[in-house]
């Protein structure tokens, strides 16, 4: 017997915005137990069609149906503002209308579930990117969810809590829709895909692993460009006809309008070939004119069985020099970029004068009010024509219409390259990359990785995804957790 429809979209259309198209007639069928990939490129609208699941949007028309009343619980990209100043356990409270008695079982369980130990009275937001990143998902879990959506779940986790996840969502018997740009993590236990396109706004659904759905789709496309191919020769030849034909007369006149009726329908036949989607330009990130030790490191703080320990290190960050910063979810990686972004670590000598360039994982540094123009605005040096910074926005993807909204409007994909945009505008001395490939399609990866390898200036990194590591250069090290 065939496993029963849980969730189905039946010819959905949603506009984010009321100016910008999503979803057009958009349908498809998610069976129970299922575990299926949402794929999409930044900002083709997969948060959106999660939030229509969720029921926090509307559609414009169409019915979106979940059977039986089937619990929805999901595991957000990033951790909301408003909860990074409650405690762990008030942060889950959050979870239910009415605060379950057992709730500290709950959360225990929950917690074991993910690997993840923390205090229970520890803020929200004195917790790691990668620790926060296991608590969304057992925020998700502690609602006992029929649908769990995981929206980009290994973002900030180091390769031991990617396992983790792995093997959990490999055991868990319930329906999972995921949305990452981790290739290698979906093939584990996708089932299939389903295909938003950014430029038809179409839904497109397929069977199999990752790998195989992207491969399928790669031979349809070229089945269509090959199509097209034959039929625009065909048109062509038709068309010189017609003109030949149509400047005789009686029935030379009559053939060219019968072939002029079977041109039109020739062009009709043409397949609309899904685009590939859209990658960003080559790009460079030009350096600040500065010599000399740009950083100079004494001493770390690290977190050892949650407490701070000092540990006494020695490194110094001249003119293109690499240092890669390695270390367990929760060691204190982001906090230390954090103190050298804000020049306030008593352990840290930062040259004077020097720009620091700052991509957060969380784009805790971006005004999420400002337009997406005063945000790069504000990273212009003084002297350079805004024309040129509109150029260098639109080798990110960020086109004019984009110019006008606040950056919180952007998707999480949006938010990185707008970062890496207002790098390339700064010119910094010092650039500070904390998980760079947090949310960006894996398109821009390699173009990402050549432009911090041609970076000449000092550069800090963090980065738990070893592929991208392995394609930068890399000139020093510094392991938190073996010092």
């Amino acid at each position: 017997m065939a496993e029963e429809v849980i969730l189905r979209f039946d010819e959905v259309d949603f506009e984010y915005m009321h100016n910008k198209p999503i979803l057009d007639e958009a349908s498809f069928s998610v069976r129970k137990n299922a575990k299926v990939t949402l794929m999409g490129q930044n900002g083709a609208g997969k948060s959106s069609l999660f939030a229509l699941i969720m029921g926090e949007l509307k559609p414009l028309s169409g019915k979106i149906s979940i059977t039986n009343g089937a619990t929805i619980g999901t595991a957000r990209q990033t951790m909301a503002r408003e909860y990074l100043d409650l405690s762990v356990e008030k942060y889950f409270a959050k979870a239910f209308e009415i605060v379950p008695t057992n709730l500290a079982s709950k959360i225990s369980k929950v917690l074991d579930a993910v690997n993840l130990a923390v205090p229970v009275d520890k803020l929200v937001g004195n917790l790691s990117g990668g620790q926060q990143a296991r608590l969304l998902l057992a925020f998700a879990l502690i609602q006992n969810p029929d649908i769990l959506l995981l929206d980009e779940p290994t973002n900030n986790l180091d390769s031991a809590g990617i396992d983790h996840l792995i093997e959990f969502l490999i055991m868990y018997n319930k329906t999972v829709i995921v949305i990452s740009h981790d290739a290698g993590f979906l093939n584990c236990f996708t089932e299939g895909v389903i295909y938003l396109d950014v430029f038809t706004h179409k839904i497109e659904a397929y069977v199999g692993d990752y790998y195989s759905v992207v491969e399928e789709i790669s031979k349809r496309v070229e089945r269509e460009q090959r199509k097209n191919a034959q039929l625009e020769k065909q048109i062509k030849d038709r068309k010189e006809k017609v003109n030949f034909f149509a400047n005789k007369g009686g029935k030379m006149r009559k053939l060219a309008k019968k072939l002029k009726d079977e041109t039109a329908d020739l062009e009709e036949d043409m397949v609309d070939v899904r685009r590939e989607d859209k990658t960003i330009r080559e790009f460079t990130i030009p350096c600040q004119d500065i010599v000399g030790e740009i950083v100079k490191i004494s001493a770390v703080k690290i977190i050892y069985n949650h407490e701070s320990v000092i540990k006494e290190v020695e490194k110094i960050i001249r003119k293109q020099t690499h240092l890669l910063i390695t270390g367990p979810n929760g060691v204190g990686k982001s906090t230390l970029l954090r103190s050298l972004v804000s020049n306030k670590n008593e352990y840290v000598k930062i040259l004077d004068n020097v720009r620091i360039g700052y991509y957060s994982q969380d784009f805790s540094n971006l005004d999420y009010s400002q337009t997406v123009f005063d945000s790069l605005s504000s990273a212009l040096l003084e002297g350079t024509d805004t024309q040129v910074m509109r150029s260098i926005a639109a080798g990110f993807l960020i086109s004019g219409d984009l110019m006008g909204h606040k950056v919180a409007e952007l998707s999480e994909g949006q938010k990185g390259l707008l970062s890496f945009a207002r790098l390339v505008l700064m010119q910094p001395g010092l650039l500070i990359l904390d998980e760079p490939t947090n949310h960006i399609n894996f398109r821009h990866l390699p173009i990402i990785a050549q432009a911090i390898n041609e970076y000449e200036g000092a550069m800090i990194i963090v980065s738990h995804m070893q592929e991208f590591i392995q394609e930068i250069k890399i000139d020093d090290y510094l392991d938190l957790g073996k010092i």
